[in-house]
Formats: structure tokens, sequence, C-alpha cells
């Protein structure tokens, strides 16, 4: 069946967070403990023309969405990525479509600089953000410390970043 990827709608919300809550359980996605508690919080913290989710027929198999990194104007056109997909999906280019369709609009919204934070031990979202151009900006040691899942304690986080080609060049 084709995976089509297409704009995260309030309908899709509770997909999003079960998918969200399965990569949090796993210890290698997120420091965050749980999913936001809505919809509403969801899209506070998103920038919406840029939160997907891949479809399956009418299941929603993954997601990814940008956050803008600061309030201040001068940093408008940089965002963090954040990309998920459920588990029994994973390993059939899910991610890479999602990815792909992430860095088009982005660009079409006037991000110039996307980034990402990835626990140095989850190699494939590393590959993924390769892949689609991002570059290793350095490690940040330490960075925070995970509360729950098998990881817990001190973090150290790889940071990516991809500068567009066409926007702020």
């Amino acid at each position: 069946m084709a995976v089509l990827v297409e704009a995260m709608t309030a309908a899709d919300w509770p997909a999003v967070s079960d998918i969200y809550r399965e990569g949090i359980a796993t210890g290698n996605a997120t420091f965050a403990v749980e999913p936001p508690a809505s919809w509403e919080e969801w899209c506070r913290g998103k920038i919406d023309s840029c939160s997907l989710v891949a479809r399956e027929g009418e299941r929603v198999v993954g997601w990814a969405a940008l956050s803008p990194v600061s309030g201040r104007d001068c940093y408008t056109g940089v965002a963090e990525v954040s990309v998920y997909v459920l588990q029994e999906a994973q390993g059939r280019g899910i991610g890479f479509l999602l990815l792909g369709e992430l860095v088009r609009r982005s660009e079409a919204e006037g991000i110039w600089t996307l980034q990402g934070t990835i626990f140095p031990e989850n190699q494939v979202s590393l590959r993924l953000h390769y892949r689609h151009g991002f570059r290793k900006v350095g490690i940040r040691r330490r960075l925070g410390r995970m509360e729950c899942g098998p990881y817990q304690g001190w973090r150290d986080v790889v940071l990516v970043e991809r500068r567009s080609k066409v926007v702020g060049t």
C-alpha cells in the first residue's frame, strides 16, 4: 500500500500522540516523558504548516514536525526537526519520505536552517538526517537528564544541521 505524506490535522492527534509515546518508551528519541496533553498544546510549540503525517490508507504510520528554536525575530528561519515512525512500520522508508517533505515545506516557509538533536545511540536517525543533507555540528555532552526509560541519567546528543541552498543564501 502506498504511503502518502500530508498535513497533520487535529483528527490525527490520537495516532500522533501514540507514535510519540512509542518513541519516548525507547529512551532514544527524546528527553520528553510524555506527549503534549492535547492537540492545542501540541500546536503551541510547532510551525503548523510543517506538521506532517505519513498515512498508509487511513492509518497514520509516522509524523514529522518543526518547532521554532527561538521567539526572537532573528531566528525565524531556524527550526528544530522531529521525525517519528510507528515501530511496526520502521525500515520501509517512511522516515525518509517524511523528512524529505519536511525539508521541502520548510524551504517554502522561508526556513534556512534545520537542526536536530539526536542521541548518539540512535544511529538510524543520524543516518536518515545525513541522507537529507544534514551535517554533524558536534556532540553536546551531558546536555540533559533522562528521567525515565532504559537510559536514565545524563545524556549526550549529536547536534546536526542542514542549511538550505535556496533560502537565506
